[in-house]
């Protein structure tokens, strides 16, 4: 191809929908410049040339730049923001095509007929070439390798194609993809035949040489074959979800490995590590992974445990060794999982860490930028490690790894969901509003989870079952959410609250004030910022026992759809020192990973009682009511955390805690009056059926000093007595005379003399 042949295009990541569909989506100014339209071929060129069928952009992409996925840009040998030369090429429609199956499938007890069947299925309409990868969805996403084409490549599979895959006979990965030397046999899709293809070259740029010698049902091809991805063949766009976290690493991470010349012009040194951390699930090994992939380095895990050795020096031999081939197949990234295990802080630690982490630092220190060796770090405890590790010159960039909003859940769900035979009735974006506090693990194990339910509906109705007929349902899912937990909501209580405000009878000014504290800031951000204010910190619902503070603050998480974390004071405090304030801190810390959520602390004069009325010598009060204080300033910066706490004892609290800053809306959750109480029956009545006497107007008016869980009582009690009584006239068969169940006047008022009102009335 002539340098003046074509546009030349910078590329860019593709969609999760895209990956493994060899695809090239371009902008409509570029398909227009190009002359090309959708579902035609182009090919595109980088070190080496790849063909593909173009789709158009929209939005996605700007002019200049061409969206392919992980696997379309190894086979153009082109990395993302490389330059790439795209221009138009007709494709024939290929007589046969051989593919070659990965190591993943040896010993897997599905016959040739199937396997050919599931590629042609797959990559009906795909332009293919050989010596290319080719991801088959319906194989569980494997890469297999396009052994040789007739006619010669770039072709075009069609209905009338001829697809064999090779299974061979050994379990060599390397002879599994296609480099040295294997006996193989062939099964072809559609005939059961074998198919003879003729012998071409492969395209260069494959790993290593040699021939391929084949039975003779196979082509004989000479060369490597592309080697399958390293690390496991994951992508960019095998990752949901963490957008902006990927560039960070990307920036960090790739751009040292593929363009070190552009560090030593700039007359700095390249970062060295790069710390990731976050909860367990949020992807942290899976970036690290894409990244080596991406850059075609050599990929060296550790698991932190592994190192660890009761000879003395042993560890660190192995840390040493590890840098060493590191050094010796650079460019290279050495990760080490869990990195916490090893490297915690050495005051906490024996001797043996306190060796590993002080061998760790000088293998750091160690490092030539110019060796193409990175480090990353991998934990969910950032707080535990050393801190001589966390700083400039070891790892120069930490980056958190946090739990995905509902934008990150769904495009983790598009790209779980790709290869799943999905019902029509199934809501992708329902299941991502659904899913708060779900991290990619948890959403993984649903998708699973959703799969095997509708795996084993499929043969409880038939014995027999036929794959191709199985559909993953939207009731699957539902059963799914049922047993999978979210990860991020397991150390503390949280859920989203399906309470709202027409649970809750009355409060009106009540409500008005939450909705202000609390749904504003996630709803007008914008507004505040023009405003240039800063929405309130934190709420203090404050009144007598039974008022509804409690079920005020689960109403406004259900109004707000956000998760809601609900903690009893008493529950915090612990006799050890030291633990209590690591209660509190570990609170907010879930919050901010579950964020937007709502943190309700009941109760909250356990814990935050006036310090100057103490009189508790260990001092572990004083010292919550200051943890606290902190991390309601640390909050106030948060628009996604809202704090709301509850008392019936206001004067006893700190005044530093009721402060403006802090918790600086008081909301009074006083008795009901007569049009507060007629609403809280109605409420709680709304299910229940009354007898033509009833009058709740007339129990709101006798019910003077009830609050609203006492007037839930009397309801509950007045039910009970109607429930005797159909039982006792029907015995045994009373669950068949349910519609016989009505509530009386009479009901209402026996339970009023059971439910003592109390002294004070209005």
């Amino acid at each position: 191809m002539s340098d003046d042949e074509g546009l030349a295009l910078t590329a860019r990541g593709a969609a999760k929908r895209d990956a493994g569909r060899g695809i090239a989506r371009l902008s409509d100014a570029t398909m227009s410049r190009l002359g090309v339209l959708s579902g035609e071929t182009v090919v595109i060129a980088g070190d080496r040339e790849t063909a593909a069928k173009v789709w158009p952009a929209g939005t996605d992409a700007e002019d200049g730049e061409v969206l392919v996925d992980g696997e379309t840009r190894a086979n153009a040998g082109a990395k993302i923001g490389e330059r790439v030369r795209v221009h138009t090429e007709r494709v024939g429609e290929a007589d046969a095509v051989t593919l070659t199956a990965p190591a993943a499938l040896d010993g897997v007890a599905i016959d040739g007929d199937t396997l050919a069947r599931a590629a042609k299925r797959d990559l009906d309409g795909r332009p293919v070439s050989a010596g290319e990868q080719v991801r088959i969805p319906h194989l569980g996403g494997n890469v297999f390798v396009v052994e040789a084409t007739r006619p010669e490549g770039p072709v075009k599979i069609h209905d009338g194609t001829r697809v064999a895959v090779e299974r061979r006979a050994t379990d060599d990965p390397a002879d599994a993809s296609g480099d040295g030397r294997s006996g193989v046999s062939t099964t072809s899709s559609g005939t059961g035949a074998s198919v003879d293809l003729p012998t071409r070259d492969r395209r260069a740029g494959g790993d290593g040489g040699g021939d391929g010698d084949s039975t003779a049902d196979t082509a004989e091809t000479t060369g490597a074959a592309a080697s399958p991805p390293p690390a496991g063949g994951v992508t960019y766009e095998d990752i949901g979800g963490l957008d902006e976290e990927l560039d960070l690493v990307r920036e960090t991470i790739e751009l040292p490995l593929s363009e070190p010349e552009v560090f030593a012009r700039l007359g700095i040194d390249p970062p060295k590590g790069v710390l990731l951390h976050g909860p367990p699930g949020t992807g942290k090994t899976l970036i690290a992974k894409a990244v080596a992939n991406e850059v075609d380095a050599t990929f060296i895990s550790v698991s932190g445990p592994e190192i660890t050795s009761k000879y003395k020096g042993e560890s660190e031999e192995k840390l040493r060794e590890i840098f060493a081939e590191a050094n010796e197949s650079a460019p290279s990234i050495v990760f080490f999982d869990e990195i916490d295990s090893i490297a915690g802080q050495r005051d906490d630690g024996g001797d043996m860490e306190n060796r590993i982490v002080g061998q760790l630092l000088s293998l750091m220190d160690g490092l030539d930028a110019r060796e193409d060796v990175i480090v990353i770090g991998a934990t969910n405890r950032v707080d535990s490690i050393d801190p001589a590790l966390r700083r400039g010159g070891r790892f120069d960039r930490e980056i958190e790894i946090g739990v995905p909003g509902e934008a990150g859940r769904r495009e983790i769900l598009e790209v779980h969901t790709r290869r799943m035979p999905l019902a029509d009735d199934v809501d992708i974006g329902r299941l991502a509003a659904r899913t708060y506090g779900f991290v990619g693990a948890d959403i993984d194990s649903l998708t699973t989870e959703a799969a095997l339910t509708a795996l084993r509906r499929a043969r409880r109705d038939d014995s027999e079952v036929d794959l191709a007929t199985v559909e993953v349902t939207r009731a699957d899912f539902e059963s799914a959410l049922a047993a999978v937990e979210p990860s991020a909501m397991r150390e503390y209580v949280a859920e989203q609250s399906d309470t709202t405000f027409d649970d809750v009878g009355g409060l009106d000014e009540a409500k008005a004030t939450l909705e202000r504290a609390v749904t504003w800031p996630l709803t007008y951000a914008p507004l505040f910022e023009a405003a240039g204010a800063d929405p309130p910190t934190g709420v203090l619902l404050y009144g007598p026992p039974g008022t509804g503070k409690t079920l005020l603050a689960r109403a406004i998480a259900g109004e707000s759809e956000v998760n809601f974390i609900e903690v009893a004071g008493p529950e915090l405090l612990d006799r050890y020192v030291g633990e209590s304030e690591k209660a509190v801190r570990e609170v907010f810390e879930r919050a901010r990973q579950a964020a937007p959520s709502i943190v309700f602390f009941d109760e909250i004069d356990a814990i935050a009682a006036d310090r100057d009325g103490m009189g508790d010598s260990s001092g572990v009060g004083e010292r919550v009511v200051s943890q606290l204080l902190t991390e309601l300033d640390r909050a106030s910066s948060n628009p996604n955390l809202a704090v709301i706490a509850a008392t019936n004892r206001r004067e006893a609290l700190d005044d530093a805690l009721v402060r403006p800053g802090r918790l600086e809306s008081h909301v009074e959750v006083p008795l009901p009056d007569v049009e507060g109480r007629r609403k809280i029956l109605a409420v709680h009545t709304g299910r229940t059926p009354l007898s033509d006497d009833v009058d709740l107007d007339d129990v709101a008016e006798h019910a003077g000093g009830y609050s609203g869980a006492e007037l839930t009582a009397v309801v509950r009690e007045a039910t009970m007595r109607a429930v005797e009584r159909v039982a006792d006239e029907y015995g045994e068969a009373a669950n068949d005379h349910a519609d016989a169940l009505s509530v009386t006047m009479a009901d209402f008022e026996a339970a009023m003399t059971v439910v003592a009102p109390p002294e004070s009335a209005d």
